[in-house]
């Protein structure tokens, strides 16, 4: 099977020494370190057709990576080929007045975003790792980021895609409709699906027209049930121009003041929790730093607002969007952390906040919860830094117990355990205890019919089964506790 890889795609582009295979092994948290037979790095979907139909042949699994910038092990190969398609790099097309882009699944995220502003058109989708994350990893996890609460998710950016099935085929999908009832939607079940039931290696992403202003103002609330209200008001007044509201509690701001450079405290004094919201403006008569100056007046008046600050320019506007865009970063300099990326009701949200914040620090004196995030969309990373002092190694061997807690709080109030960061190996066995059974038993019924040999990420996002004693029993569904 390698000679026939080394024969079609070259032996640059067959990768086998151990050397050559270590970037490839782990992800960007270090928590699982994978294995492989070699890396196949395809320069088409010709060639990643090739490598799944040989693999599939010879009963060997293939895991599809772009960036390898994953956060919950989806991209840690068990064995077998590493299909890499970092070289399908081309933007195939972008069409203004379609206001579609089609590209290859390699292209970096960033090299979108670009390609959309030079035609003068706007791809939204942006996260802290745009500059190395790669679109296909991007769709196969769903991925959010900080302006879902206006465009959505991934799976909402997507017209068509093309996909290499688990037996070598490939679907053709690259339609630039907005509608088209002729069937299923196929696109949705490879959306999200983690490379469990086919590789995406291009797709027609939607295009939006750019905003010609932008408004961002840094807000002290008392506590986030303020928060809460103050959204609700910026949403009432701005509509889709609220393209962004994140919220950070004071720990989280006060780690991302002594860890960067040349940061400064945005608001004199100490507030409850924080919020950093972004107005954006297509319409030249409605700038959008005076639409928030005044929708934030208003919410002063009522109370809502203790204290808030605008950028007075883009400069101002990205250093204070720094304080948010650091925060993940600089959690390590705090020691281990914890994580959880859940998401509940927008109304639930203060419920969720003071139950899981108080139930972590009553099962461990000392600890300290960051719990920040994409609160107008009901997304909130809730981080937990090992109190001052403790052993790194040890805290971080509490990861499954401190799942049961937040994970409980989360389906008591009707929210997912996974927000955006996708399911793959860390909560593969959450998802057996917290998903609806039904739902299981279609995802397993899906796998079958798409991949009935198993593959294509085998070990991944589809649990085999419940554990016993699922949504009772302790313990347990950690890093640690994973193979």
């Amino acid at each position: 099977m390698l000679a026939a890889l080394t024969g079609r795609l070259g032996a640059a582009h067959v990768l086998t020494a151990s050397e050559d295979l270590e970037p490839y092994l782990v992800e960007t948290r270090g928590l699982h370190r994978g294995r492989a037979l070699a890396v196949a790095r395809p320069a088409d979907a010709a060639e990643a057709a090739f490598v799944v139909e040989r693999c599939a042949a010879a009963g060997v699994p293939v895991v599809a990576q772009g960036g390898n910038t994953g956060l919950v092990g989806g991209g840690v190969p068990q064995g077998g080929i590493v299909l890499s398609l970092a070289r399908l790099a081309r933007v195939r097309a972008v069409d203004p007045t379609n206001a579609t882009i089609t590209v290859e699944a390699g292209v970096t995220l960033a090299d979108v975003q670009a390609a959309a502003e030079a035609a003068g058109m706007l791809f939204p989708l942006s996260l802290a790792s745009e500059g190395s994350c790669r679109i296909g990893g991007n769709l196969s996890t769903n991925a959010g980021g900080t302006a879902v609460l206006a465009y959505g998710n991934a799976r909402d950016l997507v017209l068509g895609l093309e996909v290499v099935l688990a037996d070598g085929r490939i679907w053709n999908g690259l339609k630039g409709l907005r509608k088209d009832n002729a069937g299923y939607d196929l696109k949705h079940l490879f959306v999200g699906s983690e490379g469990t039931l086919g590789i995406i290696t291009a797709a027609v992403l939607k295009l939006f027209p750019k905003p010609v202003s932008r408004g961002v103002g840094f807000v002290g609330l008392a506590d986030p049930a303020a928060a809460l209200a103050l959204f609700a008001h910026l949403r009432t007044r701005a509509g889709r121009d609220l393209t962004a509201f994140e919220v950070i509690p004071p720990f989280g701001l006060e780690i991302v003041l002594r860890h960067t450079p040349g940061a400064t405290p945005p608001l004199a004094g100490r507030h409850g929790t924080y919020a950093l919201i972004e107005f954006s403006s297509t319409r030249p008569d409605a700038p959008a730093t005076e639409v928030l100056e005044m929708a934030l007046g208003e919410a002063i008046e009522a109370g809502l607002v203790e204290d808030a600050t605008l950028g007075a320019s883009e400069a101002q506007n990205q250093a204070l969007w720094t304080l948010r865009e650091n925060l993940s970063e600089v959690q390590r300099r705090e020691g281990g952390s914890i994580k959880h990326d859940v998401s509940v009701p927008l109304t639930a949200l203060p419920a969720f906040l003071d139950r899981a914040t108080r139930a972590c620090e009553a099962a461990m004196p000392g600890l300290r919860v960051c719990a920040f995030g994409h609160f107008g969309d009901g997304n909130i990373h809730f981080n937990l830094s090992q109190p001052i002092g403790m052993d790194r190694a040890a805290f971080l061997d509490q990861w499954g117990r401190f799942n049961r807690i937040v994970h409980d709080v989360v389906e008591s109030l009707g929210g997912s355990i996974a927000a955006e960061h996708g399911v793959g190996l860390i909560k593969r066995d959450e998802l057996a205890r917290y998903g609806d059974p039904v739902a299981l038993d279609l995802m397993r019924r899906l796998k079958t019919a798409l991949d009935p040999h198993g593959i294509l990420n085998p070990g991944k996002v589809v649990p085999e089964q419940a554990p016993p004693g699922a949504h009772a029993e302790p313990g347990g569904g950690g890093p640690a506790a994973l193979p």
